[in-house]
Order: C-alpha cells, then structure tokens, then sequence
C-alpha cells in the first residue's frame, strides 16, 4: 500500500517541480537569479526546520556525525537552484525541464554503474545504453527545436 502513494507522491513533486522551475524563472528574470535562489532557500529552511522540529523522529546519526562528504549534497541544490532561475527565462520550462531531467538519468546511470558515492553497483547494460542514448537524443532534439525557433524569431520582420 505505500509503494503507490510514494510514486503519487514522486508524481506531485515532478509537477511541483516544473511549476516551481517555471515561477522561479520569472521572478530571477525579474528581481535576479541569485535573489531568486535566496528566497527559495530562506523559506525551504524555514519550513524544513519546522517539519524537521515538529515531525521528524531521532535517528541513529545527526549532520554533526555522518561522513562529512555527505553534506556537500546541499551544495548542489544551490548549483540546480542558480542553473534553473538563470535558464528558464531564456530557453524556457521545458527545455530547462528536459535538460535537467535527462542529465539527472544520465549521471544516475554512471553513479549505479561505478557504485560512486557508496552506492551499490549496478552495471550498465544494453538497454541502459539505449537509454542513455535516447536521453542525449531527447537533449539535442530540444535544442534544434529552441535554436530553430531562434532563428525564426530573427528572421521575422520588426
């Protein structure tokens, strides 16, 4: 019975997702890319440290004793949050989406394949191939499709 509400659960939050991609495209493009950023992370601490306070129950390790490797995580929503807000306006939600997304399978691929980052091994095989293929084929299709409509944009009389 938990296995279906964690996928409606994924679900809503890849659609929460591109919403928040899209909104936070705007207002970078608006008020700036690192503003942007900065309000998503000052009212996702705010509200994480609530649910964190108020819900989460002890658990066997705290941030002060796991590997120290395993924080730099959080660095890396900084770098999704800045690449999101400064690219949505000029390529779009889905082209940013789709990027994302993509390179986000890619490299999930690599780190099941190598066992990087203490993962369990998962080695690649033929149809993770195709896969990966397919990811990189859906990438440069998105991008012939915003550099033609560039082109069109251009060519058009003012």
């Amino acid at each position: 019975m938990l296995l279906p509400l964690i996928f409606i659960l994924l679900l809503v939050g890849g659609a929460v997702l591109a919403a928040q991609s899209s909104i936070n495209g705007r207002l970078g493009a608006k008020a700036g890319v690192i503003e942007s950023s900065w309000l998503t992370f000052v009212i996702g601490a705010v509200l994480t440290f609530l649910l964190m306070f108020f819900f989460e129950p002890a658990q066997q390790a705290t941030l002060f004793s796991v590997p120290k490797w395993q924080l730099t995580g959080a660095l890396f929503g900084v770098v999704y949050m800045l690449a999101i807000v400064f690219a949505v306006p000029r390529v779009g939600t889905a082209a940013a989406t789709v990027a994302v997304i993509s390179d986000q399978l890619l490299m999930s691929l690599l780190i099941d394949h190598f066992g990087w980052l203490s993962n369990a091994v998962r080695p690649l095989d033929a149809s993770r191939y195709i896969a990966m293929a397919l990811l990189i084929g859906a990438i440069g299709l998105i991008y012939l499709s915003h550099q033609q409509r560039h082109r069109r944009l251009a060519s058009q009389p003012s």
